[in-house]
């Protein structure tokens, strides 16, 4: 199945930033041999050329490391898996925090949003909500 896109941010950056987070949250763990840029590029029904791009940018973060002949390989390196899932984290919490207060929803408003939301992940389970958001990633 094609992966979805929007048309905020460019596509390569897009699909950079979805593997970024399957990366970080382990679909692909340190020292696995990452499936080919062709392979890739089918799964997600881009062109090859765009996802050369997108594996560059996780190249150019050292999360992919490339062997010689043999392929690309995530990481083994924990010190700059840990990095980038904090600077993921991060980024993600930065950009919450400028839209919420966009709307004006005070400190007290945001902790009740978030406990409630909370409240219902653990009560619906966090598999078929992970499931659901990374399809959107």
């Amino acid at each position: 199945m094609a992966w979805s896109f929007e048309t905020s941010q460019p596509l390569y950056l897009q699909i950079a930033d979805r593997l970024r987070a399957e990366i970080i949250r382990g679909r692909y763990a340190p020292g696995d041999r990452m499936p080919s840029v062709r392979d890739l590029a089918y799964e997600a029904a881009v062109n090859p050329n765009t996802m050369q791009r997108a594996v560059g940018e996780l190249e150019r973060d050292a999360l992919i490391v490339t062997r010689g002949t043999s392929g690309r390989f995530i990481t083994e390196d924990t010190g700059v898996l840990t990095a980038a899932r904090s600077r993921y984290l991060t980024e993600l919490t930065e950009h919450f925090f400028t839209r919420i207060r966009m709307l004006g929803v005070s400190e007290a408003e945001i902790a009740q949003y978030l406990q409630a939301h909370l409240k219902e992940e653990r009560q619906h389970g966090t598999d078929s909500h992970m499931q659901e958001s990374n399809q959107g990633i």
